[in-house]
């Protein structure tokens, strides 16, 4: 697209001053992202909604309507709070909505870009850890309140057990790159676990779970830190919507406990960083103490073990697909995605008592 086509489609919202440069800004690998700056010194971030991705971009702008107006007047009762620095600002088109439709049909939005903030890909420090998970935890306890039928599923079934395995399921029966005899091991890996792994949606059915409204996208770049390396901001909204507490906990768990890449070719680098997942525990749990349930907090590690589960369930289907959905760099990069969180589940399930004790300490150390 050419810079005379994104000024024009950055004009159609109330952004103050002429528009001065635009350029792409982010390694977002969904929605395409740019930085404008206008003649005032004000900065937006411009995004191209990925509409192939998030199939009802009206339902999705309404939830970030709700969701930032909610977390904008909880903060005003917070003292020292800053509600314009600590939330995303979504930006007005000139009609009055948040959004626009370009004449090739594509979904365009503004934020208000915040300054003086940085994010990390990867976490290195007990501090950075502990930060990312008094934001996440943070971020769930003001939405605690918030009545979670306002929100649709912007992706349906995105953490969904049940539906993973059936699109396995199918791949198995398809194998339509026929691979199927190449992964009988990690086949029977998942199908030993099944049961055990959709117990939070059967809990959740069962009553015991309660359904909140969570961020269901939890990697450490969707923080925003300051200058001081503070969390200032949870960002990356897309995927808010209901589900259950265990999945952010778990899903962020998964790559900050991590000492290997998430496609590591040697499974034996694939260890387990303790101390990370005990300052992560221990600023979640110092936000959510006031709300989150006896059996939430029992979910918490059957989360830790379903989300790398989950991926290995989904990189296995694509493998079988013939690398459909992600993007591949070599012809069994998606098998030597699954043989690496399939190690991940292997160690979290040697240390599952001990993760569990750390969960529960923090727990009531947080709760005298």
């Amino acid at each position: 697209m050419t810079n005379t086509a994104i000024n024009d489609i950055a004009s159609q919202f109330r952004i103050r001053g002429e528009i001065y440069s635009v350029t792409p800004f982010g390694n977002g690998h969904i929605n395409d992202t740019y930085k404008v700056v206008t003649d005032k010194g004000d900065e937006y971030l411009l995004q191209k909604i990925n509409h192939f991705v998030f199939k009802d971009v009206p339902g999705l702008m309404n939830n970030l309507v709700i969701v930032t107006r909610h977390l904008k007047e909880k903060m005003k009762a917070i003292p020292f709070s800053n509600p314009e620095k600590e939330v995303s600002t979504l930006i007005e088109n000139k009609e009055g909505g948040y959004f626009i439709k370009d004449t090739t049909g594509g979904y365009w939005r503004v934020f208000l870009f915040l300054k003086e903030t940085k994010s990390y890909d990867q976490v290195f420090t007990e501090q950075q850890a502990f930060e990312g998970g008094k934001a996440f935890g943070r971020f769930q306890a003001l939405l605690a309140d918030l009545d979670k039928n306002l929100l649709v599923d912007t992706i349906p079934n995105f953490h969904n057990i049940e539906y993973r395995l059936t699109n396995l399921d199918k791949a198995i029966e398809l194998n339509a790159a026929n691979r199927l005899k190449k992964v009988s091991p990690e086949i029977d890996f998942i199908n030993g676990r099944r049961e055990q792994m959709c117990l939070i949606l059967k809990q959740g059915r069962e009553g015991i779970l309660p359904q909140r409204i969570i961020h269901n996208d939890t990697k450490f770049n969707n923080v925003l830190l300051d200058e001081n390396d503070k969390a200032q901001c949870v960002i990356d909204l897309d995927t808010v919507m209901p589900g259950y507490v265990a999945y952010d906990f778990g899903d962020a768990i998964r790559t900050i406990i991590n000492t290997a890449a998430e496609d590591e070719p040697d499974i034996n680098l694939v260890q387990l960083n303790i101390p990370l997942f005990s300052a992560y525990a221990k600023g979640y749990l110092e936000q959510t103490v006031n709300f989150l349930t006896e059996a939430e907090i029992s979910s918490l590690i059957d989360g830790v073990l379903l989300i790398p589960y989950m991926q290995v369930v989904r990189f296995l289907t694509d493998y079988l697909d013939g690398d459909a959905y992600y993007k591949v760099h070599f012809p069994e990069h998606n098998l030597q995605r699954t043989l690496a969180q399939l190690q991940l589940v292997k160690k979290l399930e040697e240390a599952r008592n001990d993760l569990e004790s750390i969960i529960v300490k923090t727990w009531n150390e947080k709760t005298k």
